[in-house]
């Protein structure tokens, strides 16, 4: 099975975007309608006059393939800023939609600019708005250190994020850091299981594998999520929940990380990739022509869910090549 990516080009603040739920239900009239075309169509930018963008039919991403439900789209800013602004507004949308359907909300972070990019949902309306008190976060990886050093995760997110949000102490799952990086593993592993018994969080009816309801991500210019790394042997871990990592390539090496059964089983991804120094990653990612030595991102294939590329015209500047 192949499935389409859809292409938003805009260059206003992203308050003006049509809500992400609903357009799959029902785009708005203002949408041009563009008829598929069998090579991907080069992404035009809006001037900042105009607040609605302009979503292409891509071609479909090659291999893997992705399942018949799955759903890609590749939104493109002229201006970080503005991916901030729509990527506040496409987490409160899920962030309501969740809330109403099962009255938790599990949301998954990563580390770096990530963070950063999260920062408009700690501003009005969304402080006021969003039902914080319905949020389970966790981490798709951390490095194994204190909460309170500088390479923490945690402490990240803690200090860009977390502490400027009323979400209950209680339900933020940072790992223990105590233990070994196995160990770390194997005790994050156990706490979702508890959490899947306790109704907290979701399984995937398909894979078998927790389904999250949202996993905010970012990604390495070496094409890495999460802590699987090009090459390494975990990015084919298809058992664990959760696994460590004693060599990783980037600093600190020993890390605990999701798996891509995990991240795969989500109902919404946002993949977040600002810089031109991500270019050639974004490039092979998302081009027509892929090879057989897949990136990590190439690999986060959603079993029945919706995937949405947050870029800004750096990030894609090798595709508008």
């Amino acid at each position: 099975m192949s499935t389409s990516m859809s292409v938003s080009v805009s260059a206003a603040a992203s308050s003006s975007l049509p809500p992400l739920l609903a357009r799959r239900r029902s785009p708005p009239a203002s949408l041009v309608p563009v008829r598929s075309l069998r090579s991907r169509p080069r992404p035009r930018l809006l001037s900042s006059a105009r607040t609605t963008p302009v979503l292409l039919p891509a071609a479909a991403m090659a291999a893997p393939a992705p399942a018949a439900s799955s759903k890609r789209d590749l939104l493109i800013f002229d201006a970080e800023e503005n991916l901030a602004v729509a990527l506040a507004k496409y987490t409160a949308d899920i962030s309501a939609k969740f809330a109403a359907e099962r009255g938790a909300v599990t949301v998954v972070l990563s580390g770096g600019s990530l963070i950063y990019a999260l920062r408009k949902l700690t501003e009005a309306p969304y402080l006021e708005t969003v039902d914080w008190s319905k949020w389970h976060v966790f981490w798709v990886d951390e490095r194994v250190v204190p909460k309170d050093h500088e390479d923490s995760n945690y402490k990240l997110a803690l200090d860009g994020f977390l502490s400027k949000v009323p979400i209950p102490a209680g339900q933020v799952y940072a790992i223990n850091d105590a233990l070994s990086a196995e160990g770390a593993a194997e005790d994050y592993e156990t706490i979702l299981k508890q959490l899947v018994k306790n109704g907290v969080l979701a399984m995937s009816k398909t894979t078998g594998f927790p389904r999250f309801d949202l996993q905010l991500l970012g990604m390495g210019p070496d094409g890495h999520i999460a802590s699987l790394f090009p090459g390494h042997p975990l990015v084919k871990e298809n058992k664990k929940w959760v696994t460590h990592i004693l060599d990783s390539p980037k600093p600190p090496p020993q890390r605990i990380t999701f798996t891509f059964p995990v991240i795969n089983s989500s109902a919404y991804v946002a993949m977040v990739v600002t810089g031109a120094g991500k270019a050639g990653a974004v490039q092979k990612a998302i081009s027509d022509k892929k090879t057989s030595d897949l990136l990590p991102v190439e690999m986060a294939i959603l079993d029945d869910g919706e995937f949405t590329w947050f870029t800004d015209k750096e990030a894609v500047s090798m595709l508008q090549n």
